[in-house]
């Protein structure tokens, strides 16, 4: 039987006793980071007896074979990742299909999960849900991909990197629109857990400062008859950023494209002393 074992999102003690027991009785353990798995064993005081593989995303489809072998020769596998549900934004999906095609049982222990979570705790709407998990890395398109959900009556949940949080929340911001109602969620059931509940636009002026720690955003729903943004299809990359700073930090649209041409001035000033490449830090105007 292969096992999907939800794991703590932060704190240990929210393990079950049923995570104990397959754990500890498993013969073999497939973690995305074997470590940290063997350090939640250690936290919940028991010990793997069993096998323990590595099974993270760059490995998935060749640990398959492995893996379906000891399953078809009557092993209990247990999968576990890092924090909360195999699958779920995580490794998982490959290996439950291939043993559900082999005729293998597949069944969980239920466990802490992010989403749900930052969902209860954001104070939004939660009749209704989408979970969208991580948006593209490269500005054109995360906006592109934020178009089709801005119309979308139902609450959204993301995941998003520290990183890279400031320029998701203005992209959000320009696309769902400045004053959508909306909660950061961070370090949830940890020491420094913190839910920050605000506008898109307030809350990117907010980790613009610098978030860290797992994040979880949670985005109202669109309301009936509200009016949306034109398609973003094709559209300029660098306009739509532009436009998304603005939105951000209550800027006129203009005022931010002067400052990227004065920018762009003084870097070819020859009193400057500087080349046409060098990067000018021009401050934004204040809103």
């Amino acid at each position: 039987m292969l096992v999907l074992a939800g794991t703590p999102i932060g704190d240990p003690t929210d393990a079950s006793p049923r995570l104990r027991a397959e754990l500890a009785g498993a013969d073999v353990v497939a973690a995305e980071d074997t470590r940290r798995a063997r350090r939640l064993a250690d936290a919940l005081g028991i010990t793997i007896t069993g096998r323990v593989v590595s099974y993270y995303d760059s490995v998935e489809r060749q640990r398959l074979p492995e893996l379906i072998a000891a399953l078809e020769s009557g092993a209990r596998v247990v999968l576990v990742t890092d924090a909360g549900m195999p699958s779920v934004s995580d490794p998982g999906y490959r290996l439950v299909a291939a043993a559900v095609d082999a005729g293998i049982a597949v069944t969980s222990v239920p466990g802490p999960s992010a989403v749900v979570t930052a969902l209860a705790l954001s104070g939004l709407p939660v009749d209704r849900f989408a979970f969208e998990g991580f948006l593209p890395r490269k500005g054109g398109e995360r906006l592109r991909a934020l178009a089709p959900l801005a119309g979308d009556p139902r609450t959204l949940v993301f995941f998003e990197a520290p990183h890279r949080i400031a320029e998701s929340l203005a992209a959000m911001a320009e696309v769902f629109g400045a004053d959508r109602p909306a909660a950061v969620c961070r370090e949830l059931t940890k020491t420094y857990e913190e839910v920050r509940r605000g506008t898109l636009a307030e809350l990117a002026v907010w980790a613009a400062e610098g978030v860290r720690g797992e994040i979880t955003v949670v985005v109202q729903g669109a309301e009936p008859g509200a009016q949306l943004p034109p398609t973003l299809e094709g559209a300029d990359p660098r306009k739509l950023a532009l436009a998304a700073v603005a939105a951000a930090y209550g800027l006129d649209r203009k005022a931010v494209y002067d400052a990227i041409v004065a920018a762009k001035k003084a870097s070819r000033t020859p009193e400057s002393g500087l080349g046409a490449g060098t990067a000018i830090k021009t401050p934004l105007p204040r809103p």
